[in-house]
C-alpha cells in the first residue's frame, strides 16, 4: 500500500518540530520541505537530514498533503495555494491574521473536498485528553498563559500568539458559544498588545477568566475548571492534572463541607501532543468534511480573538496606540 507524501512549509522552530513528527509515522513519506530562507533550508537538510526545494511549486507537485508552519501573516495564501492544488492541509494556529482570510479558507476546503485542521495543538495534550472526560458543564474557567519574549512569535500580538490556545479550548470544552467579551491589554516590549486579559461569558452561563502575557520570566500554562461539586486544574505545561469532588452529605453527621471533598484519581497517559495532532489530521484526509467542524471552531476562536483585540483597544490607557 501506497504511503501519503507529506510536505512542511516553513523549517523554523515549529515546522522542525513537524519534519521530525512526520518522520515517525510509518504511513507518510516525508517528502521534503520548503521556506524562502536558504538558510533555513541548509539548516534543515544538515540537521533534519530533510530534503528542501528552492520553490514552494516544486514541493507541492510532489506531495499529497502539507503542514504550513510559515509566519502567520502567510497562512492564507499559503493554504488556499495548497488547497487549489488539491492537498490536504494542516495549517499552524493561529489560523490567520484576519477572520475574512480564515472564512476564505474554510470555503475552500469545502470547495476543494480537502480536509483543513488548525493545529490548535493543546487540544491534543495528553492533560487536557485525560481532563476532558471529567469536564460536563463548566460555571467558571480560569487560564493564565504565560511566557518569555519569543522573537518568532511577534509578527503577532498576545492574543493570537498565546491566548488563542486557551479561546480554543473554552470553546472546546464548554460546546457553547461566546456571547460577551470585556477586555485589556497593553504593549510592553513590542509595539502590539504583550499581555491581555480577557472575560468571556458564554452562553451556556459559563464566565472564562483568561490571561496571556510574553512578558514573564518563567513559563505557565493553567487552566482551571469549576463546576457543580467538582473542579479540576490543568497543568498543560508539567502535563499534570488534579481534580476534586464534593461527596454527598451524609444525614446523620453534622456538616462539615471540607471532609466531603474528595480527590479524584486521573491518569495522564504520556503522548507527544504534535504526533497525536498529525495523526488525527492523517486520519482525517480519508473524510476530510469531518475536519470541517474542527476548522469551523478554530474559526470560531478567531472570531473572539478579534474582539478580544478590539476591545483591548478601545481600553488601552490614554496615550498608548496599537
Amino acid at each position: 500500500m501506497s504511503t501519503v507524501r507529506v510536505g512542511v512549509v516553513g523549517v523554523g522552530h515549529l515546522g522542525s518540530h513537524h519534519a521530525r513528527a512526520w518522520s515517525r509515522i510509518q504511513e507518510t513519506t516525508l517528502v521534503g520541505a520548503y521556506d524562502p530562507a536558504p538558510e533555513a533550508r541548509e539548516r534543515a537538510t544538515r540537521e533534519l537530514g530533510l530534503p528542501t526545494f528552492d520553490s514552494i511549486d516544486a514541493l507541492l507537485d510532489r506531495v499529497d498533503v502539507v503542514s504550513i508552519a510559515a509566519p502567520t501573516l502567510r497562512h492564507a495564501d499559503l493554504t488556499l495555494q495548497a488547497l487549489a492544488r488539491g492537498l490536504h492541509v494542516l495549517v499552524e494556529k493561529p489560523m490567520a491574521d484576519r477572520v475574512s482570510e480564515g472564512e476564505a479558507m474554510l470555503a475552500a476546503a469545502k470547495a476543494a473536498g480537502r480536509a483543513l485542521l488548525v493545529g490548535q495543538v493543546e487540544r491534543y495534550n495528553p492533560a487536557i485528553r485525560a481532563a476532558r472526560p471529567h469536564l460536563k458543564s463548566p460555571r467558571f474557567i480560569e487560564a493564565h498563559r504565560l511566557a518569555p519574549i519569543v522573537p518568532r512569535g511577534i509578527d503577532v500580538d498576545v492574543i493570537l500568539d498565546l491566548m488563542i490556545h486557551d479561546l480554543d479550548l473554552t470553546l472546546l470544552l464548554t460546546r457553547s458559544s461566546v456571547v460577551h467579551v470585556q477586555a485589556v491589554g497593553v504593549p510592553v516590549l513590542t509595539p502590539r498588545i504583550d499581555i491581555a486579559n480577557a472575560r468571556l461569558t458564554l452562553a451556556s452561563g459559563c464566565v472564562a477568566n483568561l490571561t496571556a502575557s510574553r512578558v514573564s520570566r518563567e513559563k505557565i500554562r493553567k487552566i482551571r475548571f469549576f463546576e457543580e461539586n467538582k473542579y479540576v486544574s490543568v497543568d498543560c505545561l508539567n502535563r499534570t492534572v488534579e481534580a476534586y469532588t464534593l461527596a454527598p452529605a451524609d444525614p446523620g453527621a453534622p456538616e462539615e463541607i471540607v471532609r466531603r471533598i474528595r480527590p479524584v484519581p486521573v491518569v495522564v497517559e504520556p503522548q507527544d501532543s504534535l504526533e497525536s495532532e498529525l495523526r488525527h489530521f492523517l486520519a482525517l484526509t480519508r473524510t476530510p468534511e469531518e475536519s470541517w467542524e474542527d476548522a469551523r471552531l478554530a474559526l470560531d476562536a478567531l472570531r473572539v480573538a478579534d474582539e478580544v483585540r478590539a476591545q483591548a483597544t478601545r481600553s488601552m490607557p490614554q496615550g498608548i496606540t496599537v
